[in-house]
Protein backbone atom coordinates (compact mmCIF):
# COMPACT_ATOMS: atom_id res chain seq x y z
CA UNK A 1 0.00 0.00 0.00
CA UNK A 2 1.33 3.42 -0.91
CA UNK A 3 0.33 6.67 0.72
CA UNK A 4 0.99 10.39 0.72
CA UNK A 5 2.71 12.37 3.45
CA UNK A 6 1.64 15.85 4.44
CA UNK A 7 4.11 17.84 6.52
CA UNK A 8 2.93 20.24 9.17
CA UNK A 9 4.98 23.44 9.48
CA UNK A 10 7.04 22.18 12.41
CA UNK A 11 7.97 19.00 10.52
CA UNK A 12 9.01 21.01 7.44
CA UNK A 13 11.02 23.41 9.60
CA UNK A 14 12.79 20.51 11.31
CA UNK A 15 13.79 18.93 8.01
CA UNK A 16 14.99 22.29 6.64
CA UNK A 17 17.13 22.79 9.77
CA UNK A 18 19.20 19.68 8.98
CA UNK A 19 22.38 19.65 6.89
CA UNK A 20 21.54 19.15 3.21
CA UNK A 21 22.75 15.53 2.99
CA UNK A 22 20.83 14.66 6.16
CA UNK A 23 17.68 16.26 4.68
CA UNK A 24 18.14 14.16 1.55
CA UNK A 25 18.48 10.96 3.61
CA UNK A 26 15.38 11.73 5.72
CA UNK A 27 13.30 12.42 2.60
CA UNK A 28 14.74 9.37 0.81
CA UNK A 29 13.72 7.12 3.73
CA UNK A 30 10.22 8.62 3.76
CA UNK A 31 9.95 8.00 0.01
CA UNK A 32 10.97 4.37 0.58
CA UNK A 33 8.16 3.94 3.11
CA UNK A 34 5.65 5.73 0.87
CA UNK A 35 6.54 3.32 -1.93
CA UNK A 36 5.70 0.31 0.21
CA UNK A 37 8.80 -0.52 2.26
CA UNK A 38 7.36 -1.36 5.69
CA UNK A 39 10.71 -1.99 7.39
CA UNK A 40 10.34 -1.06 11.09
CA UNK A 41 13.78 0.52 10.89
CA UNK A 42 12.16 3.21 8.69
CA UNK A 43 8.54 3.46 9.88
CA UNK A 44 7.42 2.16 13.25
CA UNK A 45 4.18 2.25 15.22
CA UNK A 46 4.78 3.78 18.67
CA UNK A 47 1.26 3.90 20.11
CA UNK A 48 -2.22 3.14 18.86
CA UNK A 49 -2.24 6.39 16.87
CA UNK A 50 1.33 7.66 16.58
CA UNK A 51 3.93 6.43 14.10
CA UNK A 52 7.56 7.38 13.65
CA UNK A 53 9.57 7.89 10.47
CA UNK A 54 13.09 6.86 11.41
CA UNK A 55 16.40 7.89 9.89
CA UNK A 56 19.78 6.94 11.30
CA UNK A 57 22.44 8.71 9.29
CA UNK A 58 26.00 9.81 9.85
CA UNK A 59 25.81 9.10 13.59
CA UNK A 60 22.50 10.98 14.03
CA UNK A 61 19.08 9.57 14.82
CA UNK A 62 16.31 11.69 13.31
CA UNK A 63 12.65 11.07 14.02
CA UNK A 64 9.47 12.53 12.51
CA UNK A 65 6.33 11.66 14.42
CA UNK A 66 3.12 11.22 12.47
CA UNK A 67 -0.40 9.84 12.38
CA UNK A 68 -2.84 8.55 9.79
CA UNK A 69 -5.53 10.97 8.63
CA UNK A 70 -8.88 9.48 9.67
CA UNK A 71 -10.69 10.80 6.58
CA UNK A 72 -8.06 9.99 3.95
CA UNK A 73 -6.78 6.53 4.77
CA UNK A 74 -3.88 6.94 2.36
CA UNK A 75 -2.56 10.12 4.03
CA UNK A 76 -0.01 10.35 6.83
CA UNK A 77 0.45 13.66 8.63
CA UNK A 78 3.99 14.34 9.89
CA UNK A 79 3.66 16.52 12.99
CA UNK A 80 7.19 17.40 14.04
CA UNK A 81 10.72 16.09 14.19
CA UNK A 82 13.60 15.84 16.59
CA UNK A 83 17.06 14.41 16.97
CA UNK A 84 16.93 11.38 19.18
CA UNK A 85 19.53 11.24 21.95
CA UNK A 86 18.47 8.12 23.83
CA UNK A 87 17.35 4.59 22.99
CA UNK A 88 13.70 5.31 23.77
CA UNK A 89 11.48 7.92 22.11
CA UNK A 90 10.82 10.64 24.72
CA UNK A 91 7.25 10.42 26.07
CA UNK A 92 6.89 14.22 25.79
CA UNK A 93 7.44 13.96 22.01
CA UNK A 94 4.76 11.28 21.71
CA UNK A 95 2.38 13.38 23.85
CA UNK A 96 3.05 16.40 21.62
CA UNK A 97 2.24 14.39 18.48
CA UNK A 98 -0.95 13.06 20.09
CA UNK A 99 -2.04 16.59 21.04
CA UNK A 100 -1.43 17.79 17.47
CA UNK A 101 -3.38 14.78 16.14
CA UNK A 102 -6.39 15.58 18.33
CA UNK A 103 -6.31 19.25 17.29
CA UNK A 104 -6.08 18.20 13.63
CA UNK A 105 -9.04 15.82 13.89
CA UNK A 106 -11.15 18.38 15.79
CA UNK A 107 -10.44 21.03 13.15
CA UNK A 108 -11.93 18.88 10.36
Amino acid sequence: MTFEVSYMKEARDFIRSLPEKDQDKVLYNIDMVKAGNRDARLFKKLTENIWEFRTDYNGNAYRLLSFWDTKKKSMVIATHGFSKKTQKTPPKEIAKAEKIRIEYINSK
